[in-house]
């Protein structure tokens, strides 16, 4: 069903025509599986130093990336998962809820480990693994959010979309990350470390939502994956925002 205001006036051609080749349509889908598999193995090894280093630093926003991290490889999988199947249109509103749950299920968890760290007033331990990390996730992150971005475009998937901008959320929180834990060892501002955690929730949040709604870049599902009946009324017209307009 399609929702009125803003994000119904968008058209089929803000994502990229829908390719009609079965060849082309099956490049694609195996690009989209490349680009997935490639972000759930980096994705994995963050997470894992990511929450070892945050736990040995007792660091909230390092804690809280590591636990974006594992969101982003079950959204990924969820991608992979929707693109096993023969027809992966018909998976998508399960892909696209799976990838909202896991947006809420992160600000849950970080927001209350940012809380707790304020409420006692624990101070985080200087971090030069963390440091490191947040700037090797903030120069490959937009690379492949970019490359399955375009794809999900062209191919018309909006969990794709979706998951590229996943993706493209852990990006920004790298360098919401970089700027916290500098800020605490250089200059010894120990509440940077639960702020930027906070900073972290209040964007998976938002990107849950959009997900559970199918906006995938403020773009109704049934417009991505239906044959463009039932646009009536739309005018055609793109986001606002301009995030369909960047390749």
């Amino acid at each position: 069903m399609l929702r009125t205001g803003l994000h119904l006036r968008m058209s089929a051609l803000a994502i990229g025509p829908r390719p009609q080749d079965p060849a082309r349509r099956a490049v694609l889908q195996r690009r989209i599986r490349g680009v997935v598999a490639a972000t759930i193995a980096y994705n994995v090894a963050e997470a894992v130093v990511a929450l070892v280093a945050g736990r040995a630093a007792s660091s909230s926003a390092l804690v809280g990336f590591g636990l974006d991290s594992v969101v982003e490889v079950l959204s990924a999988a969820a991608v992979a998962w929707q693109f096993a199947a023969p027809d992966p249109r018909a998976r998508e509103r399960t892909a696209l809820r799976a990838i909202a749950v896991s947006f809420f299920a992160l600000a849950a968890l970080v927001t209350s480990d940012a809380v707790r760290t304020l409420v006692t007033g624990a101070e985080p331990d200087h971090s030069s693994v963390g440091i490191v990390l947040a700037a090797v996730s903030l120069a490959v992150m937009p690379g492949l959010s970019w490359f399955e971005r375009r794809t999900g475009r062209e191919l018309g998937s909006a969990s794709a979309v979706a998951d590229s901008r996943q993706t493209l959320v852990c990006s920004y929180l790298s360098a919401v990350l970089l700027v916290g834990l500098v800020a605490n060892s250089a200059l010894g501002w120990w509440w940077a470390d639960p702020v930027a955690a906070v900073v972290i929730a209040g964007f998976a949040v938002r990107e849950g939502i959009e997900a559970w709604r199918g906006d995938a870049c403020c773009t109704p599902v049934a417009l991505l994956v239906g044959d463009g009946r039932g646009a009536e009324g739309s005018d055609g017209d793109g986001c606002d925002d301009g995030c369909c307009d960047r390749d």
